[in-house]
């Protein structure tokens, strides 16, 4: 079990971590603090890197100039929801936002934040994730939350989810079944099944409004994706 205690120490910082504190305008020595923590040092997963944190923010800052939040809280959040690197394919998995949320709590604190602001930031860390299943309370939670999925759905989600396929070493899809037909949908078997199964259905549990106007855009290009994807590989009956 991975612990989250006074003793966590970040990552060393590199030219890319302190460029990208630049883009948290306003509150840039918050997240060349936070930054060093950021992703998990024993992770190798590409689909949760700095580069999602980068996308993440990205969507997040666009959702809380229209809805308004708490933007400090909002940052540490965002840099800190992946902090804990767990498989998609642990058992553990479902815990991921819960330990994410008890390490970002212990680096807060370091850092003096009260505990009622580090409980904020834990909520939204916590809620954030699709598998944990946690409703969300509070404004930022929510826009956490909304700002992550956007990043699984769209051409970038397209991209992540063929991403994590190969690392679990899943196959593009079903040859005797693309449409998962005649059998259940087995997403970690095939990648495609990813979309019935989890993608194509993020886009109708959006707690923002603006969070959901982004979200309607981006499952359009998803679902053109999986419709023309399938047009290329089904046998057409004629």
């Amino acid at each position: 079990m991975i612990q989250a205690d006074s003793n966590t120490q970040p990552h060393p910082t590199s030219d890319a971590v302190q460029g990208f504190s630049q883009q948290f305008v306003g509150y840039e020595a918050l997240a060349a603090q936070l930054l060093p923590w950021a992703v998990d040092a024993k992770s190798t997963d590409g689909a949760h890197d700095l580069a999602h944190i980068a996308r993440v923010w990205m969507n997040a800052k666009r959702i809380a100039e229209v809805e308004g939040a708490d933007l400090e809280v909002l940052v540490a959040a965002v840099i800190l929801h992946d902090c804990v690197a767990v498989e998609k394919s642990s058992p553990l998995r479902s815990q991921a936002s819960h330990l994410a949320a008890e390490r970002a709590t212990a680096i807060l604190t370091g850092l003096g934040w009260c505990k009622d602001r580090c409980a904020l930031v834990a909520h939204a860390i916590e809620a954030h994730s699709f598998s944990a299943g946690i409703a969300p309370q509070t404004q930022e939670a929510c826009i956490v939350q909304d700002a992550d999925r956007l990043d699984a759905i769209g051409l970038i989600g397209v991209a992540r989810c063929f991403y994590t396929a190969g690392r679990m070493q899943s196959q593009l899809y079903d040859v005797a079944d693309p449409k998962a037909v005649q059998r259940e949908l087995q997403d970690k078997a095939f990648a495609l099944d990813h979309f019935p199964s989890k993608l194509l259905k993020l886009s109708e549990n959006f707690r923002t409004g603006h969070g959901a106007a982004l979200a309607k855009q981006r499952h359009r290009l998803l679902k053109d994706f999986y419709d023309g994807f399938l047009s290329e590989v089904v046998i057409p009956h004629f």
